[in-house]
Formats: C-alpha cells, sequence, structure tokens
C-alpha cells in the first residue's frame, strides 16, 4: 500500500477592528509570499495545538485560538512540489494581551537575517490579490465577501 503525500497547514485569521487582517510576508524557497501566519501540522499534534506554537514560534507571542473559518474543500497541489497535496485549516484567533511583535507597514519589510515580516491589510482592501498562494487567496475572498455582507 502506497502512501499518498498530503501535507496538512494551518493558519491564523486575525482580523484588528482598525487595523485589518494580519498578514506574514516571507521568503520561501527563493520566493516572495504573502500569506496568513501559521504553518505544517507536525505528527502527533493537534490543529489548534499547531496554529498556538506556530504563532509562538513566529510571534513570540500567545494567541488564543477561536472557531474554524475553512478547510480546503478542492485539490491544490503544493506550490512548492507539485507531487504533494496542501490540506489548509483556518481559524480566527486573537493575541493574549497587546501585540509584542513588530508590525511593519511595509510589504517584505525584512530585518537583518530575517526572512519573515509582519503587516496588516486594511479590511477594506483585503481580497484574493492580496495573497500568494491559491488556499490563502480564497479564504481572502470569503473574507471579503462575508464583510461585504456585514457592512449591507
Amino acid at each position: 500500500m502506497s502512501k499518498t503525500p498530503f501535507v496538512v497547514r494551518v493558519y491564523g485569521v486575525y482580523i484588528h477592528p482598525v487595523s485589518g487582517v494580519l498578514v506574514s510576508d516571507e521568503f520561501v524557497f527563493g520566493q516572495r509570499v504573502t500569506k496568513f501566519p501559521g504553518g505544517g501540522l507536525e505528527f502527533g499534534e493537534g490543529t489548534r495545538e499547531c496554529l498556538k506554537r506556530e504563532m509562538i514560534e513566529e510571534t513570540g507571542q500567545e494567541f488564543n485560538v477561536l472557531e474554524h473559518l475553512y478547510t480546503t474543500d478542492f485539490f491544490v497541489p503544493s506550490a512548492f512540489d507539485q507531487s504533494i497535496q496542501v490540506v489548509s485549516i483556518y481559524y480566527r484567533m486573537e493575541p493574549v494581551g497587546p501585540l509584542e511583535f513588530t508590525i511593519s507597514s511595509l510589504p517584505f519589510d525584512f530585518q537583518l537575517n530575517q526572512s519573515q515580516s509582519f503587516r496588516f491589510i486594511p479590511s477594506a482592501s483585503l481580497g484574493p490579490e492580496s495573497f500568494s498562494l491559491v488556499i490563502d487567496r480564497h479564504v481572502g475572498e470569503l473574507l471579503n465577501i462575508r464583510a461585504k455582507v456585514l457592512h449591507q
């Protein structure tokens, strides 16, 4: 019996009421990528536990993981290895206390020897074009639609 090559990614959506949606700008495999913060599920951990770990690793700050927003419901090959299928799970999240990590106003504002930076995209300008990866674009569109419905 052969193993099917899947990778599970877990991402957090933090929407600040004034600043907008938190995104991560990263340099991955030689490419500039704008995505939701989060990362890969490790063997033996649950999805919420994964997101909490990823946020501490990436920002040094704890986040509360709130409700589930979306799980990939269509086929997506990895942007970095077409032989691997990606399944992504998104949760709404919020920081425990005030933000304690650097938030830039510029995309890809990497500090010395870093390959990741964080910024907010105003909710009014958020859309699929705000993101680099296929599933994040889909979630960006869903958030855009949700925002329009809420403001009608």
